[in-house]
This record gives C-alpha cells, structure tokens and sequence, in this order.
C-alpha cells in the first residue's frame, strides 16, 4: 500500500494527494459503506422484529439493493489487486511472451464484457428513473441511484483493467516478471 503524505508531496505534484488517495481507496471506502449500511440494517431490524414487533417496510429492499454496490465495486476492488478467478496455473507455465499475449487478451476480453454490461444497465437505470421506481416500502428513495451502482462499478473495472494493462505493458518492455499470483490481503 502507498502512503501519500502532503509533506512528501512536490509542490507541482501536491494538488495530486487526494486523486492518488481516492485511486488507491475507492473501493474500500464504497464497500465498508455498504456492508456497513447492509449490517445496520439487518441488525436493527432484527432487534426491532423479534423484540418490539416492530418492522420498517423498507428493511428488506434497501439491504438487497445496497449489496448491488458491494458486490460491483468488490469486483473492481479484485480487478484492480488482480485477485479475481484466473487460470494461472496454465499462465505461470507459459513462456514469458505466451504469458503477456494472455494478460493482453484477459484486458481486452475484460472491456469488451464491460461495455456490453454498460450498455444494457444503463438502459435499466433509465427505464427505473422515466418511471419514478421507488423502493418498495419508502416514499421517495428511488431505485435508479441503486441500479446505477452496476454502470458505475463496470466503468471503474475497466479503468483498473487499463491500469494493470499499462503495468504489464511496462514490466514486458523491461523484461520483468508478471504478478501471477498476487494475495487478496496486500
């Protein structure tokens, strides 16, 4: 993990802290919102529920519909530390050009799937807001800024896939060794 420092920062680079704290942290900080979110939801409403009889209408839906954004920029987050399934068994005994043609085909196949999601979300995400969908059990909390989380996320996994292209690209030019088998807890 990089530690972004303002003291450490030039001062042509300083405006630069905070765009290389929120590339390095984006992920992290939707998803605790999220299960943050999810858990308090359910665990409120499960006191509530079993103690007082009690149960917002909305308790069921909003949960569903906050595991959305969890789990679309949880892939991003495993993109982007490339711990997402891949056959790397096969890669690691490839030689070293075989490994970066099946980088360069993961990125390109990686993009081509997000766009295809891109496009047919964002046409759920419009037919949701010209209809005013709401979430069930609520007033006025649209189901749009839900859906929209699916789009949103796609457009961030393809920036990480570019930015791991544009790694590999500069380790293969200096001849270096690819990161096969990265770890989930870096």
């Amino acid at each position: 993990m990089t530690n972004y420092n303002d003291k450490d920062a030039q001062p042509a680079t300083k405006w630069l802290v905070p765009f290389r704290w929120l590339d390095e942290n984006l992920e992290k900080c939707i998803i605790l919102l999220a299960y943050s979110g999810m858990s308090g939801i359910i665990f409120v409403e499960v006191i509530r529920r079993f103690f007082f009889n009690l149960q917002a209408p909305w308790s069921t839906s909003i949960p569903v519909l906050l595991f959305l954004w969890l789990t679309w920029f949880g892939a991003s987050l495993n993109v982007k530390k490339r711990t997402h399934l891949s056959l790397n068994e096969i890669r690691m005994r490839l030689p070293y050009t075989g490994q970066f043609l099946c980088l360069v085909l993961d990125a390109v196949l990686w993009i081509g799937f997000g766009v295809m999601v891109i496009y047919f979300t964002i046409d759920q995400v419009q037919l949701a807001y010209n209809n005013f969908a709401i979430v069930p059990g609520t007033d006025n909390v649209m189901q749009w800024w839900f859906y929209l989380a699916t789009p949103i996320a796609w457009v961030l996994i393809i920036y990480r896939v570019l930015q791991n292209l544009f790694a590999d690209w500069q380790r293969f030019r200096l001849r270096e060794p690819f990161n096969l088998q990265p770890s989930i807890m870096d």
